[in-house]
């Protein structure tokens, strides 16, 4: 009799250790939970990542618990780490691509090199951002297809955020026939710049004559605009100066060779 009273003493004792561990545990790693989501909220991290974080953290937190109880109830553990260290190394071969995309969707959330709403191109599309998920981005081309980028290959290769910046500048090449008036160019484009109040003063606006090419010669234009003004900065000012050239004597020049032959 005393001997099962012994065991029954040992086990018990061992089962109400093994039952605290695991009850004091997960309300520790509920505690630790709480307080993570709430430090990831200050942080203004991304929804989807915030999320995320906290239930890697909590499944991580718990397992331990549940690892460290089933240990104190005398159950060898050796074993049982050694089979999930194997499996998590076979899932992991078999997910590399996936795990690879999972770990860009972290860093791109965490960095933001863009967000939902920019314009951007990487891997070869260009459009708006439409969605930052944990696998993929999704973007919006500017005729509307639906274009889904693997996180891995965003978070790897390069890519271009055209309106991260608030300002932006718009650049312009203008040709002019050789013998027009290069001054009277200069003067009508910086008066289209002084009439038009979307172009920024500061950054300065410049003109140059940027190269005498075979049938034209190259003036260089760049001005300055917030970034939602880039495209309607662009259109007008081609527009302009397509219209009101002309009516000042300045021709826009085409290739053209000129063959002269020779009587013997």
């Amino acid at each position: 009799m005393d001997w099962w009273f012994d065991k029954l003493v040992e086990y018990g004792s061992s089962l109400l250790a093994g039952v605290l561990i695991l009850v004091v545990g997960l309300f520790i790693v509920k505690r630790i939970t709480k307080f993570i989501a709430k430090l990831v909220a200050k942080k203004d991290f991304d929804p989807s990542l915030s999320k995320f974080l906290v239930s890697l953290i909590s499944v991580t937190l718990k397992v331990l618990v549940v690892i460290t109880a089933m240990g104190q109830l005398g159950i060898e553990m050796t074993s049982f780490v050694a089979l999930i260290g194997a499996a998590g190394l076979a899932i992991g071969m078999a997910f590399s691509g996936t795990l690879g995309n999972l770990a860009g969707g972290v860093m791109i959330l965490i960095f933001r090199p863009y967000k939902i709403g920019d314009f951007m191109q990487g891997q070869g599309e260009m459009g708006t951002v439409k969605e930052i998920g944990i696998f993929n981005t999704i973007l919006l081309t500017n005729d509307n297809k639906t274009v889904i980028i693997p996180n891995g290959a965003m978070a790897n290769g390069n890519m271009t955020n055209f309106t991260m910046e608030k300002n932006r500048r718009v650049d312009f090449t203008i040709g002019i026939a050789y013998g027009d008036n290069y001054d009277t160019a200069k003067a009508m484009m910086l008066k289209f710049i002084e009439e038009d109040e979307r172009i920024l003063k500061t950054p300065a606006p410049f003109i140059g004559l940027i190269a005498l090419a075979d049938s034209s010669v190259n003036i260089t234009l760049r001005v300055w605009g917030k970034t939602e003004d880039y495209w309607d900065i662009f259109f007008s000012m081609n527009e302009r100066i397509y219209k009101e050239f002309g009516n000042e004597g300045i021709n826009f020049p085409f290739p053209q060779m000129d063959v002269h032959i020779q009587q013997n």
